[in-house]
């Protein structure tokens, strides 16, 4: 039976060895499954954050199948991998379904998703013991202090390896984004790159009405930062953007890109609205995304 077949009769394997990098017709297929996964997740519970989620999937996926260097195995110090930290805890779809599909639990357990005694959790904790999850997240504005700490502790171990941490941006509403955002660049915190996915929506609509985050490569360049932008949609403009990012790391300075995605993104009546945020499709609306994602389309993975 497919693996696509439901989220209930998902392969039970255990967590395989790390992948070989993906190409872009790979990538394309895995991020269509991970949006097949979070609509299926948020749809069985009715409950959790599609929005977000399908917005920032191409990213996960180019991180975990073609940019770092990652071991499912997973062990808690992650010494001489990167590693990435979700500060948007919200988007646990996302996250959870990535890491199950890059070997790290059973595909089968994301049916478990918000569940009673369930390791997946609406939002990412750590005493649930889940291989991939190194910080509680979803209290909105801590994630790049962490990013920051453990960029430092790297750097201080002869880690040579990258953090990666990524916010949204009404997320940047937050004060302590902008302590953490001076700290970095004055301590040359240069294995650092943090994402913002700038989609322009939060829960009670866009940034521009609720927060007005202004010109943000400014302010981060005027924090010191280099700042770079990518269309997140796009794995042809997204690779080139993260792989330039890497290139940077290494020269006293943290890096920023600024990511423009659509929440959304991927299934047609959710794209570019705030009201899919925190809303889970129902029966009908599950089976029109379902459509939109065919296997027939971007392949099954």
């Amino acid at each position: 039976m497919s693996q696509d077949a439901s989220l209930s009769q998902h392969s039970t394997s255990a967590p395989s060895a790390p992948q070989a990098p993906k190409s872009i017709a790979e990538l394309k297929q895995i991020a269509a499954q991970v949006r097949r996964d979070i609509v299926r997740m948020v749809h069985a519970v009715n409950s959790g954050h599609p929005g977000g989620s399908l917005g920032c999937t191409d990213l996960l996926v180019a991180l975990y199948f073609r940019i770092m260097k990652h071991d499912p195995s997973f062990q808690m110090d992650g010494k001489g991998e990167d590693l990435f930290f979700l500060s948007n805890g919200h988007i646990s779809p996302v996250l959870y379904s990535v890491l199950a599909r890059a070997g790290y639990f059973p595909v089968s357990e994301l049916s478990t998703f918000r569940k009673l005694n369930s390791r997946l959790q609406g939002h990412p904790a750590t005493h649930e013991h889940l291989p991939g999850i190194r910080i509680a997240s979803g209290s909105l504005g801590q994630g790049l202090s962490v990013a920051t700490g453990t960029a430092q502790a790297k750097k201080l171990n002869g880690d040579d390896r990258r953090v990666y941490v990524l916010m949204g941006d009404g997320e940047l509403e937050e004060g302590q984004v902008w302590e953490a955002a001076m700290y970095a660049p004055h301590h040359k915190v240069d294995n650092l790159i943090a994402i913002v996915d700038r989609n322009g929506q939060q829960i009670d609509g866009s940034t521009d009405e609720i927060g007005g985050l202004g010109n943000l490569r400014a302010k981060f360049e005027a924090f010191g930062w280099r700042v770079l932008e990518a269309d997140g949609n796009q794995f042809e403009t997204l690779l080139p953007a993260l792989e330039e990012a890497n290139s940077l790391c290494g020269q006293g300075v943290p890096v920023m890109l600024l990511m423009d995605t659509q929440m959304g993104y991927g299934v047609d009546f959710m794209m570019g609205s705030h009201k899919w945020h925190g809303v889970a499709p129902n029966d009908e609306q599950l089976e029109k995304a379902l459509q939109q994602l065919m296997v027939e389309t971007y392949g099954d993975y």
